[in-house]
């Protein structure tokens, strides 16, 4: 074999023109560094370096069959070549190959146990596969071998958030981006930590940072709205969400994102979220109708059902509050239950509902078509979507109507605009009948509320009205900030400036952080109300602590035009009564049906001058805020919202209901066809 190479009328040696190829290679110039290579394999034919490059160039270009083909063809010559396993198992891991990318690893790491890449690389496969503890071993072996591996700094901070080691996370994306400041992922990665601990306007920051280095990060921009909402800077995340579409109109999910914090808007009425909402089925369920097939179902009316719930919410998240009793309670001879959890970190709540399932499927890297086909294979004839258009919502496969009969039910406050939805489950007061013109689905009024709540197991007990100790009546809002619109401030405000001595306590995550927080302090500010009259709490993450915050309101104050629910909920079962504006939507509505359903409907207002009045009449009745203080857990208790044997009853006279009408229809088309 000669060490030496013609190349451009030159002699070159072959060191030499591994290094040109490979700066080449670093400049993006794929064409010209391969002609280097296929010019050294034409002297050496056996180089196993030679081939494991033209390999990487492959790999670089998208031809990944190439690439594999390649680089086992340097293997064969070079078994020891721990390089060449490192980036096999790279193109195995953008396969989806994981177990595959985990043998080249490790036989990488046999070779050479100080491989720093091999490490990293093993750590991000394990990362991806749930394991972080494994992970954050390997990146710190990485780094003990090269101290300076920016990607081994930005994937241990990963896999310290993963472990809910946040501040430790901030070092290694700080280090990252010392070494690399141009370095758009870490930036990205560092937001997200940042907004974990609740510091959004920081992350805020790092998301803009990432965009300024490279303008088409999807991921950055998505994440940047998110942040904004959290913030209550709703319009300002739409915003973003449709720069997103602007660029990806094939991006289902940020599309659903708008939907959903349309939500959050005063000036989005029925009428434009249902149009909004058809422009989505227009754009991702339309392609997919072609794909709807017949359905086999078993044509008996009378028989057990097979009932598919669909969520990625099956973890401790406000729908589980709702959906568990009714998984509870579901009367087995009646139903067959099926869970499709779309869950990423399981929890002890996702353990409950894998035992309360008859089948439990993990969807999670499931693609559309599979999770179409399992749905089929269970012969599921109801399939209820818990989402709507929330984040990781599988509305694309309910598109293609794996099951004859499905229903949307929860997760979601409005229509899905989906017309392979038959059904929404709701009641005449989020929805009444005589407001019924802006949905795609067919509404079933269930009688006594929509909703059915399962209280904590670990409520704390209800202590007296923090009022009785003569401070002054306190108001309080734990719910999510987007839902505090400036129309709610103004509001509140009103209500602690008309009532003297009287304070607001507003509880969430975002509330870490100080530009947040002096934010939404502004319009009491132009009320002249004090600083110390209002005070934000960040979020309390173990539900007996964040119940126990209760104790410190007198009165809670219900946002609108999006009420709370699970909020709504709790602070009945701790005691507070709630104050809500019945709305002109469903999201609007919420509180005003669960206040209904206690026999509370003198604490529902029709507008804004009533809710004030309303806060001004409770604040001045001390008996009746400690007699609320005192019935309220058991009013609730033995409300309708609490009665999961009866609402599985309701329920599942809705969905007999619904399969007796498919039967009915399927079998006069059979008929006719015969």
């Amino acid at each position: 074999m000669t060490n030496m190479i013609m190349l451009d009328g030159l002699a070159m040696s072959l060191d030499d023109a591994f290094d040109r190829a490979f700066q080449l290679v670093r400049s993006n110039r794929f064409s010209e560094s391969e002609n280097i290579y296929r010019r050294i394999l034409e002297t050496s034919p056996d180089s196993p370096r030679a081939l494991h490059a033209l390999g990487v160039v492959a790999y670089r270009q998208g031809k990944q069959h190439q690439a594999v083909s390649m680089i086992l063809r340097a293997l064969e010559i070079k078994p020891d070549f721990a390089d060449a396993y490192n980036n096999l198992g790279n193109i195995y891991k953008d396969q989806g190959n994981s177990e595959g990318a985990i043998e080249c690893y490790t036989k990488a790491l046999e070779i050479n146990e100080k491989h720093p890449q091999a490490h990293n690389n093993l750590g991000v496969i394990l990362l991806d596969r749930g394991e972080p503890k494994e992970a954050l071993e390997c990146f710190d072996k990485a780094l003990a071998i090269w101290p300076d591996y920016a990607e081994a700094h930005m994937h241990r901070g990963n896999a310290l958030v993963n472990l809910e080691r946040i501040d430790e996370s901030v070092e290694s994306y700080e280090h990252a981006i010392r070494l690399r400041p141009d370095y758009a992922m870490a930036h990205f990665n560092f937001g997200i930590a940042l907004k974990k601990k609740g510091d959004c306007s920081e992350a805020v920051c790092r998301y803009r940072t990432a965009l300024g280095i490279n303008p088409d990060y999807t991921e950055a921009r998505m994440n940047l709205g998110n942040a904004l909402v959290s913030q209550g800077l709703v319009k300002e995340g739409v915003d973003e969400y449709r720069r997103v579409l602007s660029r990806d109109s094939e991006h289902y999910g940020i599309h659903s994102n708008i939907l959903f914090t349309m939500n959050y808007l005063a000036e989005a009425t029925a009428e434009t979220l249902y149009i909004e909402s058809l422009r989505w089925a227009e754009a991702y369920e339309k392609p997919r109708t072609v794909k709807i097939r017949p359905h086999g179902n078993d044509l008996s009316v009378n028989r057990r059902l097979r009932v598919g719930y669909v969520s990625p919410d099956f973890r401790k998240h406000s729908v589980s509050y709702f959906c568990v009793p009714l998984f509870a309670a579901h009367h087995r001879h009646d139903i067959e239950l099926f869970c499709y959890g779309e869950v990423t970190k399981p929890d002890m709540t996702t353990a409950r509902i894998e035992k309360l399932a008859d089948v439990w499927v993990n969807t999670v890297g499931m693609t559309d078509g599979d999770l179409v086909e399992r749905i089929r294979q269970d012969r599921i004839d109801i399939l209820v979507d818990l989402a709507g258009h929330t984040a990781k919502n599988r509305l694309t496969v309910f598109a293609e109507k794996p099951a004859p009969v499905q229903v949307t039910w929860l997760g979601y406050p409005g229509t899905t605009g989906l017309s392979a939805i038959d059904y929404r489950l709701s009641d005449d007061i989020a929805d009444p009948p005589d407001e019924s013109g802006y949905h795609s689905e067919e509404i079933i009024r269930l009688p006594g509320g929509f909703l059915c709540y399962e209280p904590p197991e670990n409520s704390p007990p209800i202590s007296p009205p923090p009022c009785v100790e003569g401070h002054g009546i306190t108001f309080g809002s734990f719910n999510n900030p987007a839902k505090i619109t400036l129309d709610v401030l103004n509001l509140w405000a009103s209500i602690l400036s008309a009532i003297p001595a009287s304070r607001l306590i507003l509880k969430s995550h975002c509330f870490s952080d100080e530009a947040t927080c002096l934010r939404y302090f502004k319009p009491f500010e132009e009320f002249n109300i004090e600083p110390g009259r209002v005070e934000f709490l960040p979020a309390e993450y173990a539900t007996r602590d964040h119940l126990a915050l209760y104790g410190r309101v007198d009165i809670s104050l219900d946002p609108f035009p999006y009420n709370g629910t699970t909020t709504t909920c709790e602070s009945l079962w701790m005691g507070a009564p709630v104050i809500t504006l019945r709305g002109e939507r469903h999201a609007g509505r919420v509180g005003a049906g669960i206040l209904s359903r206690l026999g509370l409907d003198s604490l529902i207002a029709g507008n804004k001058d009533e809710y004030l009045r309303i806060a001004e009449r409770l604040s001045a009745d001390i008996d009746y805020l400690t007699r609320m203080r005192s019935n309220l857990r058991r009013m609730l208790a033995e409300s309708p919202l609490c009665d999961a044997e009866g609402f599985a009853r309701r329920i599942e006279t809705a969905y007999r209901d619904i399969w007796k009408r498919w039967c009915e229809k399927n079998t006069e088309q059979l008929t006719r066809e015969t």
